[in-house]
């Protein structure tokens, strides 16, 4: 059997890579390019199944631009979890100098444990509104990699 000259991403596979997200408006959500490259494992959670799915197969040395669609990379918008937090339950799980405001991201403590983020959409005397949809829910993404190195 011979060896490929270039190993191929696979399940499983750990990759050494630089990578961006940028959303419609070009702007950049996340960018290791001009930093120092991510490693990652496929199927572990680091990146959305899509976008590992857009990884498979490609060679050592690869450098690619995927469009994907509204919704493609992080699922669709999901309105229920727009949601209203008492003040109160906000107030209780924050440290006392905290102060939001309209567009703040809050980290919150799930019940079963691990955190969980929302966006502040509205702030009230008695509550405050919260997106807890991925912030590119629902929207397209642009998915530019460069694989630096596969085992």
């Amino acid at each position: 059997m011979l060896n490929s000259p270039h190993p191929v991403v696979s399940e499983g596979a750990f990759l050494t890579l630089h990578y961006r997200l940028s959303a419609e408006d070009g702007r950049n959500i996340v960018s290791t390019f001009g930093d120092t490259p991510a490693t990652l494992q496929l199927g572990a959670g680091q990146l959305s199944p899509a976008l590992e799915a857009q990884l498979l197969g490609l060679p050592e040395g690869a450098q690619r631009v995927f469009e994907l669609a509204p919704g493609e990379a992080f699922g669709p918008r999901n309105p229920d979890l727009v949601q209203r937090v008492s003040m109160a339950t906000l107030r209780q799980h924050s440290s006392e100098d905290a102060n939001y405001a309209v567009g703040d991201m809050v980290d919150f403590s799930a019940p079963g444990g691990g955190r969980f983020a929302g966006v502040v959409l509205e702030i009230g005397e008695e509550h405050a509104l919260f997106d807890f949809n991925h912030p590119l829910a629902g929207k397209p993404v642009q998915f530019e990699v460069s694989i630096i190195g596969i085992l």
